[in-house]
């Protein structure tokens, strides 16, 4: 956990497994510090599950490297130790060489990224700083996204993880207990 207090109080483990079990939510997701303060309304928590199963597990069409990718770049970019943190460890799972993880922090100067990487790291950066992604980076995008599905869910995987970011860093949600914070070297942005 960090030094910092919660802004809502987690619930108990045991509290949080009730409510996931009552709101329909996987009892994956209950024993996590932002579903335990999530779950303290649980059709907001519902919703945002939904979401995240849609992008992570079932339905999503964005390749799994460029998502996680994309968040790990968000994580980076708005310093949120949570974002970075727990994707870090999703993406490993997938995978993901800790090389091209690392490079999301930053990425225009890093030689072992695919020209795909490259265009959705663009369209994340450009969206954190201007709201939106350009003409250049959507053609871009589009080279490599060849369906209507992985475009739209592109655009919506960026404003869901940007999205946590805030809600993560904004109600000040801790990792969980024996969670090392800012892998793989402990470097903050």
């Amino acid at each position: 956990m960090t030094d910092e207090t919660p802004r809502v109080p987690l619930l108990s483990m045991a509290e949080a497994a009730a409510a996931a079990a009552k709101a329909g939510i996987s009892e994956q997701m209950a024993p996590l510090s932002v579903f335990r303060v999530l779950l303290r309304h649980p059709d907001v928590a519902s919703e945002l599950a939904s979401t995240l199963n849609t992008l992570l597990f079932q339905g999503n069409r964005l390749d799994a490297r460029l998502r996680e990718l994309i968040i790990m770049r968000i994580g980076w970019k708005t310093k949120s130790l949570y974002e970075w943190t727990q994707h870090w460890r999703v993406a490993r799972m997938l995978d993901i060489p800790e090389a091209d993880l690392v490079t999301t922090r930053d990425w225009k100067n890093a030689s072992c990224l695919s020209d795909a990487d490259r265009a959705v790291l663009a369209a994340t950066d450009e969206t954190l700083d201007g709201g939106m992604i350009s003409d250049a980076t959507w053609t871009a995008c589009a080279a490599h996204l060849k369906t209507a599905e992985e475009r739209i869910e592109l655009v919506v995987a960026i404003g869901n993880w940007t999205l946590f970011s805030q809600l993560l860093k904004s109600l000040k949600i801790p990792l969980e207990d024996g969670v090392v914070a800012w892998p793989p070297d402990g470097k903050k942005p």
